[in-house]
């Protein structure tokens, strides 16, 4: 697939982790924001299946601003006008992840008369997965996705002076709600230290289900109520090294109850930590 090669990462991040960052929306933008189209940016490939899902999530779950669907070239052109917004893929590295990884975003962007594609306003970007992982490793939770992008966009809307909507890490208020949730999560997101039931359970004493992606599936299209999906980005096989980024998502109400990183070696894998399922259980 091609992407939108932009280093500056998401305004999302956690601030230790950005060496720089993309501007965040004051009220003006919010403002425009409310009037624009958001452009769903599609990759070049005719037959990209990433261009079928995102189409099929947007069409389904986005309702905050009217919709087209734009190509690449038509996105250079018109990322200059406030009149609109775009819903693009982008590579983004990490300044402190010194193993030259790079991760697939998807970043909600507005419009401005700018030179640089990192000085657009950013309203919400989420890593989707590890560059050059399948687009089947994120793809049947798109909708999931879209839909917590488009709740925090409307959360800074009515709040763009706060600033702690810069990051993911603004969700973790909502950790002392998760014992009351049940967690979905998929064996390979786990890891090899809590990989089972009877592992997790020695550290988290609540409700963890290990599945598969169809139940998980199941659970974003019905909106089961009190249930949270693990969406874990990370470098996979012993020998990667990086940034491993996990998240719980409610598929109810597409809010996020979670958020962390660390950096993959031989001593912490890519997945869920024992250290992430003791925070969790410390409420």
């Amino acid at each position: 697939m091609k992407k939108f090669p932009l280093l500056a990462l998401a305004l999302l991040l956690a601030s230790a982790i950005s060496a720089q960052q993309r501007p965040y929306p004051t009220f003006d933008d919010a403002a425009k924001f409310k009037k624009s189209v958001t452009c769903v940016v599609r990759e070049d490939d005719p037959f990209s299946f990433y261009n079928a899902e995102i189409k099929a999530a947007v069409d389904k779950y986005w309702k905050v601003t009217p919709v087209k669907y734009i190509t690449t070239e038509e996105f250079n052109v018109m990322r200059n006008d406030p009149a609109y917004s775009f819903l693009v893929l982008t590579i983004t590295n990490f300044s402190n992840d010194k193993s030259g990884s790079t991760y697939d975003f998807l970043n909600l962007l507005l419009g401005a008369d700018v030179d640089e594609l990192d000085q657009l306003p950013e309203f919400c970007a989420i890593p989707l997965c590890f560059s050059g992982a399948p687009e089947e490793e994120y793809s049947y939770k798109l909708g999931l996705i879209i839909r917590f992008m488009e709740y925090h966009a409307e959360l800074v809307m009515k709040n763009p002076t706060l600033s702690a909507l810069r990051y993911l890490k603004y969700y973790n208020k909502n950790v002392p709600e998760i014992k009351d949730k049940t967690i979905l999560v998929r064996q390979a997101d786990l890891a090899p230290e809590v990989d089972s039931p009877e592992r997790i359970a020695a550290y988290y004493p609540y409700k963890v289900r290990i599945v598969d992606e169809e139940e998980i599936i199941r659970a974003i299209d019905e909106k089961q109520k009190d249930v949270l999906i693990v969406h874990k980005v990370g470098p996979e096989g012993v020998k990667r090294t990086g940034t491993c980024m996990k998240t719980l998502i409610g598929t109810d109400d597409a809010i996020m109850y979670y958020y962390d990183s660390h950096m993959v070696d031989s001593k912490n894998a890519s997945g869920l930590l024992i250290a992430d399922l003791k925070r969790l259980a410390r409420f």
